[in-house]
């Protein structure tokens, strides 16, 4: 009849207590009469003691030494405070003498990786010879993966930046909309789309939901957001692009001018920062423990650099670019690094891209025929938002989709959104495993998606 109690409130307040507890058996080791035992939770472990005494026999310490490792087991025991604090422990200062223990589901004896190596950062590894786990064997086995303290730690703070998104967005008067991810045509009228068998016809996967999300701005829902899946048929074997990753989408109509919006999307994302340092604190230090990083800098209000004054800095460290060329990603981490030097922040927007580099439906800057009424916002000098205001009137849209070279009868449901009336408005898409890795200081997307598909990898 006894509740079973969770491993992270076992502490100093619950010694003496009498407990069930259930957890994997991370490791075992046997001693004379006595049997070690670290039980593990998510990212909580406890050091348990089975020693033949009243409660315990010779045999009963034996077969829990025998127990296989990943191993779930049901522990009744006594909670002890320890005569030392536990190293390897997080519950360094007490530990479970265990008076019976039931083996609810055993593993298979052969693991195909150790825990421990997947949690060893890399050099220390290197140093003193042991053995780290590479990104393939990781993937191949993600359910082992994704016991680690590690892993656990990523995904809880990703739970936590979609909850903070939608929190955010919520108070700020947004609605949450659902939108179609079977497309009768290209969402972003490129060619870097996934082609489906639909019936006696074709589709496509969403690329993005930008034009349900205008949809709906033309509906009069005025601001709304959506977190769904994004499907990218690109050729990138990168460390930051994924075939299929998960957006947060957000789209406004403004009253006077597009930055209402930027300034609403920048404060969004200040405000899953400054959630994440409030709430988050223990998955960012078990993260940093195997992946050291500097926490994560940001300013209030978010620094917001035009495009030409980025080109500036540019140039100024050497780097030569004509003034309507787009950033090359080499150029995107110089750039991240020098506004990191002087204005000291991880995060800040690029405003005013030219046009000739923006899509069709990017609103031209009226003040300046070259320039665009859109923006790019960073972390640790790579992109996680690309932005723009976009044109909401029917003819100026045609008039640019002909400039671009693009077939008007594909595009056609799209122009015919705004002929009854649309409001000015902008917006944005977020990748969201792109903005967990920057935020942790992670080296590849692979490790923020929990079952990432590239064009390599279409498995587990």
């Amino acid at each position: 009849d006894r509740v079973l109690v969770r491993i992270k409130d076992l502490t100093l307040e619950k010694a003496d207590e009498e407990v069930w507890v259930r957890g994997r058996i991370h490791t075992s080791r046997a001693k004379g009469k006595q049997c070690f035992l670290v039980l593990r939770q998510q990212q909580f472990n406890i050091q348990a003691l089975v020693a033949v005494g009243q409660h315990a026999s010779k045999q009963m310490v034996k077969f829990a030494a025998n127990i296989t490792k990943e191993s779930i087991v049901d522990v009744e025991g006594v909670v002890r405070k320890a005569y030392q604090k536990i190293g390897g422990c997080t519950q360094q200062d007490v530990e479970l003498h265990v008076q019976r223990i039931y083996v609810i589901s055993s593993a298979e004896p052969r693991l195909p990786l150790q825990l421990d190596d997947a949690v060893r950062p890399e050099v220390e590894g290197e140093e003193d010879g042991r053995a780290t786990v590479n990104q393939d064997t990781r993937l191949d086995n993600r359910i082992i993966d994704l016991r680690t303290s590690t892993s656990q730690a990523i995904f809880c703070l990703q739970s936590g930046i979609c909850q903070l998104f939608r929190e955010t967005l919520i108070r700020k008067g947004f609605v949450e909309i659902q939108t179609p991810k079977i497309i009768s045509a290209a969402s972003e009228g490129g060619a870097n789309v996934f082609t489906v068998s639909y019936f006696k016809t074709s589709a496509y996967l969403a690329q993005s939901p930008q034009l349900y999300k205008q949809m709906c701005i033309c509906a009069d829902f005025e601001k709304v957001f959506c977190v769904g899946p994004v499907f990218r048929a690109e050729d990138s074997n990168t460390h930051r692009h994924l075939t299929e990753f998960v957006g947060l989408d957000i789209e406004m109509a403004f009253d006077y001018h597009y930055h209402e919006v930027v300034d609403e999307i920048a404060d969004t994302l200040v405000q899953i920062f400054k959630g994440l340092q409030e709430r988050f604190q223990t998955e960012i230090q078990t993260v940093s423990k195997q992946f050291p990083c500097e926490p994560f800098k940001f300013l209030e209000p978010t620094l917001r650099l035009e495009y030409r004054e980025g080109v500036a800095m540019l140039r100024e460290a050497g780097v030569e670019m004509g003034d309507e060329e787009d950033l090359s990603t080499p150029n995107e981490k110089l750039l991240g690094r020098l506004v990191k030097e002087k204005y000291d922040t991880d995060f800040y927007i690029l405003d005013k891209y030219p046009l000739a580099v923006r899509p069709f439906y990017t609103m031209p800057d009226p003040a300046n025929p070259k320039t665009s009424n859109s923006y790019d916002m960073f972390m640790r000098g790579e992109e996680i938002l690309s932005g723009a205001q976009r044109i909401h009137d029917p003819q100026l849209l045609t008039e640019r989709a002909k400039h671009h070279g693009i077939d008007l009868e594909k595009i056609k449901a799209y122009i015919d959104s705004f002929r009854f009336g649309a409001p000015p408005h902008a917006g944005g898409g977020i990748g969201l495993e792109r903005v967990t890795m920057l935020y942790l200081g992670l080296h590849n997307v692979r490790q923020t998606s929990m079952f990432p598909r590239d064009p390599k990898r279409l498995t587990p």
